[in-house]
């Protein structure tokens, strides 16, 4: 199993200096940082441990100018190492931290005292108990506490023995199967190309696998795939990877775009949520003011409506709806944090829970039910059901999971229609793919020619009246109205074939198949062709009916026009 791991913890309590020990890999990348002695920017890692097995290390700055950055590095962690300085205790940044890993959803740490050699042995028992003081009621309530010094070398061993035991406590990253990495750095490597990096928090990338670079829509290809330095040919969720990427520049690439495979994810730039609003504000939490929220690496400008109540006082959890500037990939059970930017702090943080809300703000009452996704559409392809929900259900009908009311209102609905249509039947070509297939589940109904009708009734159209009137006559026939016939009755015996229409007249099928055997007669003596008066009193018809028969004869390829005769066509019957 792998599982990442961030440090967190107040600025300058010896992460990065812990980092490096257990991983023989400095952190803190840039010169600015090594100067300063602070930490800046994400810093990564892989410690061996007692077992053989290893653990990826992400290494967040403490200082609260770069919270931002801190929070980009633990968006897709398992567990977390939490470091307390023993000579300085419990800090500002260490409580922000704790509660920006509860808001998260992580739930497994181990619990580092540092820097234990600068203080004597009551001054390290004063730091344990007020540590473990104020982690009571935490995810981190009775986690181990093991004491350190990096300078003495005291603690690593324990620490790793720590180490090993988190790996065997954090369960494995869920596995959506569909592939999300939220990038946390982008660059460009000579002789490769673009590379990207960050914690892959669902699904499987492969070498060679085709994917998309959101929020730009890029195709790009997975060229290779390293995992602390270590080639890879394809990689699992919980596991630090670097991807190097064909298809787009490096300078195209920013902290927070995400790799998705194109179709599995729905993309979304409103959502709905619940909401937790820190206990340690001193304030209520209202729609008023400028949010930030983040999510995986993302930082984005956010537009907060709390759904139901005008505000949230500290402490308290409500639903909310978010706004963003754009669409993101995400599925209920995310989580995110949110800052207020004006004031700049964390007011708090919460789950997603519908990726793609349908009601209005005033009536909207989210949760993670797909139950409650099928009700409030009805209606809901089973593949987008997936994407809105990360569960997969079979279709109820055809390819859509139905609300069980809205299906029965359907079926209800179209036995009627079938039930006044009678003996007509009811026209199928006029209904929605949904109701014609949810026609196909009506017992005592049957569809023939187009025409849905109860079981047992006879087809009308056969042996119709006015098909019998039309070849009673065959080149005089009789209009709609004089034989009493209603025109759907004659829209639907043509569209059938068993009668045509031709210029507003109708002819019986064996009107049309005598006039050209007519025609073929007559040509057959003059070759040369005939004129309309020639055939209207060979069809003893008059010009009313003659006019339009030879249209037809001439646009089937029976017949030809030439100037004012009918010459053979292609079609022409022999004589």
């Amino acid at each position: 199993m792998s599982i990442t791991i961030s440090t967190a913890g107040h600025v300058d309590h010896g992460k990065s200096t812990l980092v490096e020990a257990l991983t023989g890999v400095d952190p803190d990348r840039f010169a600015e940082e090594k100067a300063r002695g602070l930490t800046i920017d994400l810093g990564f890692g892989l410690a061996q441990l007692p077992s053989g097995r290893s653990v990826s290390i992400i290494d967040v700055p403490g200082h609260e100018r770069f919270i931002r950055n801190m929070l980009a590095g633990v968006g897709a962690v398992d567990a977390c190492l939490f470091v307390v300085a023993a000579n300085e205790g419990w800090m500002p940044q260490s409580e922000e931290h704790l509660r920006i890993l509860e808001l998260l959803g992580v739930s497994h740490g181990l619990i580092a005292l540092t820097k234990v050699g600068l203080c004597d042995a009551d001054i390290v028992e004063l730091a344990r108990l007020e540590v473990e003081e104020r982690v009571e009621g935490t995810f981190l309530a009775g986690a181990p506490v093991v004491e350190t010094d990096v300078v003495d070398g005291l603690g690593l061993v324990e620490l790793r023995a720590g180490l090993d035991d988190l790996v065997d406590r954090t369960p494995a990253a869920v596995d959506h199967r569909r592939p999300r990495l939220w990038i946390d750095r982008a660059f460009a490597a000579r002789g490769a190309g673009t590379i990207v990096s960050g914690t892959l928090g669902s699904g499987q990338i492969r070498v060679d696998d085709e994917l998309e670079l959101r929020p730009k829509g890029v195709a790009v290809r997975v060229r290779a795939l390293q995992s602390h330095h270590s080639q890879r040919t394809k990689i699992g969720p919980g596991n630090r990877v670097a991807v190097n990427l064909s298809g787009v520049g490096h300078q195209e690439v920013a902290r927070g775009d995400v790799l998705v495979r194109a179709g599995q994810w729905h993309l979304t730039n409103r959502f709905d949520a619940s909401l937790t609003v820190l206990s340690m504000l001193d304030h209520e939490v209202s729609r008023r003011g400028a949010h930030a929220i983040y999510v995986g690496a993302c930082e984005l400008p956010a537009r907060m409506r709390i759904l139901g109540l005008e505000s949230l006082l500290p402490g308290e959890t409500g639903l909310v709806r978010l706004h963003l500037p754009r669409r993101l990939p995400l599925l209920p059970g995310d989580r995110f944090v949110l800052r207020e930017s004006g004031r700049a702090e964390t007011i708090g943080g919460g789950t997603v829970l519908d990726v793609d809300p349908v009601l209005p703000a005033s009536k909207a009452k989210p949760d993670r039910s797909v139950e409650r996704v099928v009700a409030e559409r009805g209606w809901v392809d089973a593949n987008h059901l997936s994407l809105l929900t990360g569960q997969s259900l079979e279709p109820d009908v055809g390819r859509w999971v139905v609300n069980p009311s809205v299906l029965a209102d359907t079926r209800a609905r179209l036995q009627e229609a079938v039930n006044d249509a009678a003996p007509l039947g009811l026209d199928v070509a006029g209904l929605s793919e949904r109701d014609r297939v949810v026609l196909g589940l009506l017992e005592e109904v049957v569809v023939e020619g187009g025409r849905a009708r109860l079981v047992g009734l006879s087809d009308p159209f056969q042996n119709h009246r006015y098909t019998a009137a039309l070849e009673a006559a065959l080149f005089t026939p009789p209009d709609p109205e004089s034989a009493g016939v209603e025109r759907a009755e004659v829209r639907e015996l043509v569209k059938r074939g068993l009668i045509v229409e031709q210029d507003g007249m109708f002819f019986a099928a064996s009107a049309l198949k005598a006039a050209g055997s007519v025609l073929a007669e007559m040509l057959a003596v003059q070759p040369s062709g005939v004129t309309v008066a020639e055939v209207r009193e060979r069809l003893r018809t008059t010009r009313k009916y003659a006019l339009p028969l030879l249209a037809w004869l001439d646009s089937n390829g029976v017949t030809r026009r030439r100037g004012d005769v009918r010459i053979a066509g292609p079609r022409l019957p022999s004589a």
